[in-house]
């Protein structure tokens, strides 16, 4: 019985030296294609986003104070927070340099001019673990008023539509979507 086993382990050890020494380079061909694949296509991506024209891009520093196209003159942004793999928070005020409701909060990037104001999205929190909450505010100008209009819990929202005193925003999380309706 002691020949039986020997043999057995013996056989199965050469088996699996076979194996490995057979399927190692293969693996480590494999590996390497993978790594030059990367590297070739890495630097096609570059070539072609240097060609690319129109949006170049943005590059915040955290002392740098920015006019915000969106806000039509009225305000500036700062870079506050930049959340790893995710969006930055700013910290915002008027150019005009008039006190504002706003240096009190933090921002997102989003802001969306109306009749009634600038629709802006109120960070309720910079914890990357309890991102995203926002509170979609519309901010009054003339009156420096900032009125909460609803609390979004994704990062995926956008304005959909305007019936009289009526906003729709239409919102998706990655799995499911919704549509709140709320007063002006």
């Amino acid at each position: 019985m002691q020949k039986i086993s020997l043999f057995f382990h013996y056989f199965f050890r050469f088996i699996w030296n076979a194996v490995f020494v057979i399927s190692y380079p293969i693996i480590a061909t494999f590996g390497i294609l993978f790594i030059g694949l990367t590297y070739v296509f890495s630097a096609i991506s570059r070539l072609l986003a240097g060609l690319k024209k129109g949006k170049e891009e943005q590059s915040y520093k955290m002392t740098d104070w920015v006019p915000l196209p969106q806000a039509e003159s009225l305000l500036e942004a700062k870079p506050f927070k930049q959340i790893v793999f995710g969006p930055t928070c700013f910290q915002l005020r008027r150019i005009d340099g008039v006190p504002s409701v706003l240096q009190d909060h933090i921002f997102g990037s989003k802001v969306k001019f109306m009749e009634e104001g600038l629709l802006l999205e109120k960070w309720n929190t910079t914890d990357s673990k309890l991102l995203p909450d926002f509170d979609i505010c519309l901010y009054n100008p003339d009156r420096d008023t900032l009125t909460p209009l609803t609390t979004i819990k994704c990062f995926d929202w956008h304005l959909s539509g305007k019936e009289d005193n009526r906003l729709q925003f239409k919102w998706f999380d990655g799995i499911q979507g919704g549509e709140v309706s709320v007063a002006i």
